[in-house]
């Protein structure tokens, strides 16, 4: 995958309509500084078009990233900051829902878990819940520069059972500081498009 153009195309709140965009769509979810903004920042290769915010939590928009004009990522407002209101969990809950359940281009969610901890309630609940709309999670543990490379089958293996992952689910250690991981990504991205490539042509539509 090759970055050519990146741009932060629209921004939506609770109140807003979903975009029927015509690109497919690549989600990125993950809790409150899990290292979501610098994968995103990583991955366009840009320092900071996906904002890093100050307060955790804060904020709690759908932005969309359009990429070379070919696909969007996605980025979901971060969850489980203990400082959020249960009013404002709930109405994130409700915009995240039916996003998933609207959007018709989605063609992979990414969740982030951060590689030293155990899963916490809320990624188990976010893990059953983006499966529960229909989509099989790929999960990109964070922070793999924080661990000893010793420690790293033993983390993922942590994080896997943690979330009650099953021998399919792709399973990718990310560093935002050396960018390890990034290719991988690319990769798979890759894969999804030509994948997603192949539907379009075979049926006149794109499908997921």
């Amino acid at each position: 995958m090759v970055i050519k153009n990146v741009s932060l195309e629209t921004v939506i709140g609770v109140k807003s309509k979903i975009p029927e965009n015509q690109l497919p769509e690549l989600v990125f979810a993950g809790k409150s500084n899990v290292g979501k903004s610098s994968l995103i920042n990583s991955l366009m290769n840009r320092k900071s078009l996906a904002r890093i915010s100050a307060q955790p939590g804060k904020t709690q928009t759908i932005n969309y990233y359009n990429i070379n004009q070919e696909l969007y990522f996605v980025d979901l407002p971060g969850y489980g900051y203990a400082k959020v209101s249960l009013e404002e969990k709930q109405r994130w809950g409700k915009m995240v829902e039916r996003y998933l359940r609207t959007s018709k281009q989605i063609r992979a969610v990414f969740l982030l878990t951060d590689i030293r901890h155990e899963p916490s309630a809320n990624d188990r609940q976010m893990y059953e819940w983006i499966l529960s709309n229909g989509y099989h999670p790929i999960i990109v543990a964070t922070k793999l520069d924080k661990i000893k490379r010793s420690q790293l089958q033993k983390h993922l293996r942590m994080i896997s059972k943690g979330l009650g992952a099953d021998k399919q689910t792709i399973l990718i250690p990310f560093s935002a500081s050396s960018n390890q991981g990034r290719d991988e990504i690319y990769a798979l991205i890759d894969r999804l498009m030509s994948d997603a490539g192949a539907a379009s042509e075979g049926t006149g539509k794109e499908e997921l």
